[in-house]
């Protein structure tokens, strides 16, 4: 439920608006370097900054409460916490009773009968990243070797988009977008049959990201247009180099020697300060909602290094996974 691995187990905590955030990562091998410090530099490049990007800016210094001895990872869960320090709660009153469209509000309230904490999304929010991206910059070091690079491709439609940003925040609205990721150097035969293939463990952990709606590996929807001539990936060495990279470096569920490559796209975000209607749900009304608050006008902005994150989340989890093949 709020857990992720078969080996390398992560699970976050926390609300948008409660004390704190954070993740337990269970599972790391023990004598790993790992210093506060060294979560920094991603932990960085996912905080606001910038038009297009939340006001609300929160200092993301990672506590690492225990799994840590003397600058080394001792083999336990490493739990690690970030407090909550610039949160503006009321904004979010009017939700309870007059849910944003597109948003949680309601389908949590019905889910979890109002007890949850509607401040901030709470449990659902964005916010929660900050342990995901924490727990990736982790298994990234366990990973050494391999490289994970995701960037912005388009925003709204355009590869050029600072000036539909401006725009569109000038009206009050938000943009969606899409991010690419590649990783290389991974090895021939990573990923399980079916139900634990390299694409299902990737995509979960992409579909657990806010925002993100649908993901494509290699070609993706266009290999629907595409006949079996024109896709197959034609074999040209024992490292499994292929001719072209249709799949994506891809096949049958294992990753098969090249590039992975695979696009997310994000939806634009439901906050926004144009005036809507909705559902006043003491009353059966339909009524005016105007948002107020510090909310993101495009996801993507800040998402590329959460992608990574759990992509290397996944990789580490499959990797620890076949090495159990080594010992048999």
């Amino acid at each position: 439920m709020n857990s992720f691995g078969k080996i390398f187990r992560v699970e976050i905590f926390g609300e948008s608006h409660g004390e704190s955030v954070g993740v337990v990562i269970d599972g790391c091998p023990a004598g790993i370097d790992l210093k506060p410090e060294d979560l920094m530099p991603d932990i960085i490049r996912r905080q606001p900054g910038g038009l297009g990007t939340t006001k609300r800016v929160e200092s993301d210094i990672p506590h690492i409460k225990s799994g840590v001895f003397q600058g080394r990872t001792t083999g336990s869960p490493i739990m690690i916490e970030f407090m909550n320090q610039n949160q503006e709660s009321s904004d979010y009153d009017e939700f309870k009773m007059k849910p944003r469209p597109g948003q949680v509000d309601f389908v949590a309230m019905a889910k979890y009968r109002g007890f949850n904490d509607h401040r901030g999304g709470g449990h659902f929010s964005a916010r929660l990243t900050v342990g995901l991206v924490a727990a990736g910059a982790i298994a990234k070091k366990i990973l050494e070797g391999i490289d994970i690079k995701a960037r912005i491709i388009e925003i709204g439609g355009s590869k050029n988009y600072q000036a539909k940003l401006e725009e569109t925040a000038s009206k009050g609205d938000t943009l969606g977008g899409i991010i690419e990721c590649s990783v290389y150097n991974l090895p021939v035969g990573l990923g399980e049959p079916f139900f634990y293939s390299f694409e299902s463990v990737i995509g979960q952990l992409l579909f657990s990201i806010p925002s993100i709606k649908a993901v494509e590996f290699g070609e993706g929807f266009k290999s629907a247009k595409m006949q079996g001539s024109e896709y197959n990936d034609t074999l040209m060495d024992i490292s499994g180099k292929t001719m072209t990279n249709n799949c994506g470096g891809i096949t049958g569920g294992l990753t098969n020697g090249n590039q992975i490559i695979f696009r997310a796209a994000l939806r634009p975000p439901s906050s926004i300060s144009k005036k809507q209607q909705t559902l006043n749900i003491l009353n059966g009304n339909e009524e005016d909602l105007v948002i107020k608050g510090r909310h993101d006008i495009c996801p993507a902005l800040r998402s590329s290094v959460i992608i990574e994150a759990a992509t290397a989340i996944g990789i580490c989890d499959l990797t620890m996974i076949n090495d159990m093949y080594k010992h048999k």
